[in-house]
């Protein structure tokens, strides 16, 4: 049994690390905030990006919610404040899905960019307001 256990340990160590992936140039925390676009609603853009899987939020910082209704009318409704952003990283570019946080019936999706810039990462937004937001590394 005590013959047959480091011989064991060994090929699982060495299993694991055939399994790990090795950290990329783009793998870390990105930050930056975006022009306004067309909108004139800049976003607030966190992306995490971990073994190539890309884990973020955009915020707009100009989005509130309901206001007093003083025309005694429907209200108009509040756009989305806060952006789910999903996706993988690949080298050069690659796109990431974007999802509203917003109720089910208001359920609002889109595709963002990404581009690999040096020491930057540049995001557009292709619909919508058409924001462009230049990403630096934390």
């Amino acid at each position: 049994m005590i013959r047959i256990l480091p011989p064991l340990l060994l090929g699982l160590a060495v299993a694991s690390a055939a399994h790990a992936q090795s950290p990329t140039a783009i793998d870390g925390d990105w930050r930056g905030r975006s022009d306004g676009g067309s909108c004139n609603a800049p976003l607030d853009i966190a992306i995490t990006i971990e073994d190539g899987l890309v884990d973020g939020t955009a915020f707009d910082t100009t989005a509130h919610g309901p206001v007093p209704n003083l025309k005694r009318t429907a209200p108009p409704a509040p756009g989305p404040g806060l952006w789910q952003l999903h996706g993988v990283a690949r080298p050069g570019s690659f796109s990431l899905l974007a999802v509203a946080s917003v109720k089910a019936e208001d359920q609002r999706k889109g595709r963002i960019s990404v581009t690999v810039q040096g020491a930057t990462l540049v995001v557009t937004e292709s619909g919508g307001c058409g924001r462009t937001a230049r990403l630096a590394k934390n």
